[in-house]
């Protein structure tokens, strides 16, 4: 006797739920003992929540947990072909631009590397002690051997990073100069940084290839590109009203307010955002390892996989090192922007 017979024996229900069983099931051991006449009455805080389970068990017409996630794995495969159809040429040009930036990275011999890298740091940062503080660590890296995975791993932030601002920024400013964008943005913002990482990787996988670089070049741009956007809209909204009735005064255009008043004034709040996405990328690639994304986060699922504790520790090691650099640049850079922004 199931928990909650009570339930839809008073309501009249018991033909309809027996109608729904199918084949001679195994008794449970509640069954048998009510079948030998002891009793079987479920005290009062023993009583299971009413989930599918547990009504199944008294209904047969109710659906199990499992009939469920079997129903959503169907809708998924059902569909999935007309999505690969309709996302495979849309996403083909993002494998390409990965493959391209591997090979560039991996290509460019460390003596051509190591000054672009302090070029663009001096560029970025206009500091002689972060250049050499860069220059130390990437040369550590390659003291170690693990240079090629590191130059993998920045090629892979590098492009995921530059396609999460290049779209992520025009989508922080349609938002801020829409209440009803942004009030529809928001939730999807909210559903994808809420999501652990693992999960942007289960859909993936069934649609495309693992072999493709598009595969894990999504699951970084959908998981990193939440605080660009939101900061991004976050910095125009906070752009003072008498700055814009100012601008409205000198006879401004939209589009003359946007690019000469509101954006400059919004860039702390625009490299905060970035600062944090490209942080976002580099943990992301890590996870992405799963899913053949090169770099150091395949040392790190070595080291998991072979309990090869050594490997582990020096590539985690070297994400640490990436990190810090990268973090040291961009809010180097920040700070020359809230610097200008104050002259």
């Amino acid at each position: 006797m199931a928990t909650y017979d009570f339930l839809f024996d008073g309501l009249g229900l018991r033909d309809w739920c027996d109608a729904g069983k199918t084949g001679d099931a195994p008794l449970s051991m509640a069954d048998l003992l009510a079948k030998g006449g002891a009793a079987t009455d479920t005290p009062w805080w023993e009583f299971p929540f009413p989930s599918l389970d547990a009504l199944n068990e008294a209904c047969g017409r109710i659906a199990q947990s499992r009939d469920m996630t079997k129903a959503v794995e169907d809708g998924f495969l059902a569909i999935k072909d007309v999505l690969r159809f309709v996302l495979d040429p849309m996403t083909q040009p993002l494998s390409w631009i990965l493959e391209f930036a591997l090979l560039v990275f991996e290509a460019a011999p460390w003596w051509v590397m190591f000054p672009i890298l302090m070029a663009v740091v001096y560029i970025a940062t206009k500091s002689v002690r972060l250049i050499g503080f860069v220059t130390a660590c990437i040369a550590f890296l390659a003291f170690i051997d693990h240079y090629g995975f590191a130059m993998q791993t920045l090629a892979i932030i590098f492009v995921c990073a530059f396609l999460c601002v290049l779209f992520g920024v025009p989508i922080g400013i349609a938002m801020s100069r829409s209440d009803r964008m942004q009030r529809m943005t928001i939730p999807v913002l909210d559903m994808l940084q809420t999501l652990p990482p693992f999960v942007y990787l289960i859909p993936l996988i069934f649609l495309f290839s693992v072999t493709e670089p598009k595969l894990y070049g999504i699951a970084i741009i959908l998981y990193a590109i939440v605080p660009v956007i939101r900061l991004t809209d976050l910095g125009i909204r906070l752009v003072d009203r008498d700055v814009i009735e100012a601008a409205d005064s000198f006879g401004m255009t939209d589009r003359q307010k946007l690019f000469g008043v509101q954006i400059p004034l919004a860039l702390p709040n625009i490299m905060a955002g970035v600062n944090q996405t490209i942080m976002m990328s580099l943990a992301m690639v890590v996870i992405a390892s799963l899913v053949s994304a090169p770099g150091l986060g395949v040392l790190v699922l070595r080291g998991i996989r072979n309990l090869e504790l050594g490997v582990g520790l020096i590539s985690g090691l070297g994400i640490v090192l990436l990190a810090i650099v990268l973090d040291r640049v961009t809010k180097a850079a920040l700070d020359r922007v809230n610097a200008a922004r104050k002259v």
